[in-house]
């Protein structure tokens, strides 16, 4: 890992709040990813399961972990399952957790390693009534892949048929969607070398750079500053190329005149930024530029007065809708014929904003949380209205991250240049 040690106490604190929330007598069990081979011998890069890392901190490949709070045995309640160093493979792979560094990572006294677990977990689900297995539910998710937790899920059902199974996703989806301290300082350090990152851009942008050389300063930003890399696949969409959403060929010449949206953030110790800026390529917005962009940071600043706990993501969502309609009334988008005629189901605004305003974000950028209940105090959201004008060739987002306070939020990103004034400055003195 590149970056530095993070303080335990974060999946410390996490398993705890899993762990209460567990039926009596029952046990949890989670497992890594699986390895994926592209062609050949090769294979992607190795993503650890987000839920099996946001309890133990644990990258490692053919990771597992245990929860069992019931266990008769004191050492026995939380076990971490490691394969056993092996000094021909770490030859070719690597350096491979002893049991020492794993507790130092995950606070996790109780290591074993996976050729010995068989033995010892069937006496501990004899032990137990219920088992807790783990599932992608993410409402996003795009795929049915039958991946490790599916399979095992399957395996364990054959194997032990009468006991009773629950999902370990209902518990995590509520749990993870609200941050503690511990997980928010992480997220700070992502977002504070999100920030140097774009301040960097904004005296490298210029007429005639290409899209990847921008995406180039922003992966060798992040990791001269410790990121594990981008959090996810960097957007640089120059000028009509903006208005899709998820863009990322990066591939053109950013041209005098045009604006450039890049929507980008660092990962730093499992945990997720997610930023996006706009900004004119010579350092100058145009009038009309300037208007535009203007009304989409009115929005964003009006998201964010609203977003508090207590509010729906439905009714966040209408509000903000109510208001891009002003605003597009105002710089000459739409009419109010246009909004006394629109379909309900399909509003006018919706023509030029077709997006979500906010999504949950931690250690996935859609990171889980709920979509239909009030959204509550410690979870953390993106804020990121955008106006897409297909007649101007013109895409503009403003996104910052918001955590949820008792009374209101707070913005993690709040030193990011925002206003066009502080990008035209900082541009200018490139």
């Amino acid at each position: 890992m590149k970056y530095l040690p993070l303080n335990p106490q974060i999946f410390i604190q996490n398993r705890k709040r899993f762990a209460a929330a567990m039926e009596k007598n029952a046990i949890a069990i989670f497992n890594s990813n699986d390895e994926l081979p592209t062609n050949g011998d090769a294979l992607y890069p190795f993503k650890q399961n987000s839920d099996l890392y946001w309890l133990t901190g644990i990258e490692q490949q053919d990771s597992m972990l245990i929860i069992f709070p019931d266990n008769p045995d004191k050492k026995l309640r939380e076990v971490l399952v490691l394969v056993r160093p092996s000094e021909l493979k770490e030859k070719w792979d690597g350096r491979r957790l002893r049991a020492k560094e794993a507790e130092a990572i995950s606070g996790i006294s109780t290591v074993i390693w996976l050729d010995s677990l068989d033995g010892m977990l069937q006496p501990w689900i004899h032990l137990a009534d219920t088992i807790y297995l783990n599932s992608n539910e993410n409402d996003r998710k795009a795929n049915l892949v039958p991946v490790r937790d599916y399979r095992y899920a399957r395996e364990m059902r054959q194997r032990y048929p009468l006991h009773s199974y629950k999902r370990s996703a209902r518990i995590l989806k509520d749990l993870r969607g609200i941050k503690t301290s511990f997980e928010v300082e992480v997220m700070q350090q992502a977002m504070d070398i999100t920030e140097k990152t774009f301040r960097r851009l904004l005296s490298f942008i210029r007429p005639g750079v290409m899209e990847y050389e921008i995406e180039a300063e922003i992966f060798h930003e992040f990791l001269r500053n410790r990121a594990t890399g981008p959090a996810y696949g960097s957007i640089i969409a120059s000028g009509d190329r903006a208005r899709t959403l998820h863009y990322i060929s990066n591939n053109n010449e950013c041209k005098d005149g045009e604006l450039v949206l890049m929507d980008f953030g660092a990962e730093y110790g499992g945990y997720c930024a997610d930023l996006t800026r706009t900004v004119p390529v010579n350092g100058k917005f145009t009038k009309r530029q300037k208007e535009v962009y203007n009304a989409c940071l009115h929005l964003h600043h009006y998201a964010a007065s609203i977003l508090k706990p207590g509010i729906t993501i439905t009714s966040y969502t209408d509000k903000v809708g109510e208001e891009a309609t002003k605003q597009f009334i105002k710089i000459g988008l739409l009419k109010k014929a246009d909004v006394k005629n629109e379909d309900p189901e399909n509003r006018a605004y919706r023509k030029y904003l077709y997006h979500g305003i906010s999504h949950h974000l931690g250690v996935d950028v859609h990171d889980l949380g709920t979509r239909t209940e009030p959204v509550k105090e410690g979870m953390v959201f993106t804020i990121e209205p955008g106006i897409y004008i297909e007649e101007e060739q013109m895409g503009i987002r403003i996104e910052n991250n918001f955590w949820l306070t008792k009374n209101g939020n707070k913005d993690l990103m709040k030193k990011n240049p925002i206003t066009t004034d502080e990008i035209e400055s900082l541009m200018k003195k490139k």
